[in-house]
């Protein structure tokens, strides 16, 4: 990974990775700033790494289970291997109530002892937690079979405000 340009604000960091190994490693690095409690939301273009990004996620907090895309489930749970927290992986692609059909999937209940990563969440479940990590992955639409993206993430909250994230670039 490229180091990091200049971020917009105090809770912002630009990335930009260039494989998809280097897509679950950042998973792995995020991983270790993340506790029970916490809610991420993925946003990017189909293919544009939200999983793999996910995946390593995974890999780092050290749960069961292969994570792979809940599209059709729409959520799956991988409990900790060890004593952290379990990850709840959501897909809301296919969900276009709003809060009410992620109300459905109970995740105010979980959030306070998981981990809850949610791809395609943008409008959906901004209302479960002021406090809440954004990774936006941008990369090549179109024809294309360019491998780079450009990742945004970016702390939201009194929870983020003292997170050093570049740590996630290292």
């Amino acid at each position: 990974m490229e180091a990091p340009a200049a971020p917009h604000d105090a809770g912002d960091l630009q990335l930009t990775v260039t494989a998809p190994d280097q897509m679950r490693e950042l998973g792995r690095r995020l991983a270790k700033l993340l506790r029970a409690g916490d809610l991420v939301m993925l946003s990017g273009e189909l293919g544009a790494g939200k999983t793999t990004l996910t995946r390593g996620l995974g890999e780092g907090m050290g749960v069961r289970g292969a994570v792979t895309s809940p599209t059709f489930v729409i959520a799956r749970v991988h409990p900790s291997l060890g004593d952290g927290p379990p990850l709840v992986h959501v897909d809301a692609y296919r969900l276009s109530g709003g809060l009410d059909e992620m109300e459905d999937l109970d995740l105010d209940v979980s959030l306070p002892d998981s981990v809850i990563v949610v791809e395609w969440g943008e409008g959906k479940v901004e209302e479960l937690t002021e406090e809440r990590l954004q990774v936006v992955i941008h990369r090549a639409v179109g024809d294309t079979t360019d491998e780079v993206r450009h990742v945004t993430v970016t702390g939201l909250g009194e929870r983020w405000a003292t997170t050093d994230l570049s740590v996630l670039s290292a």
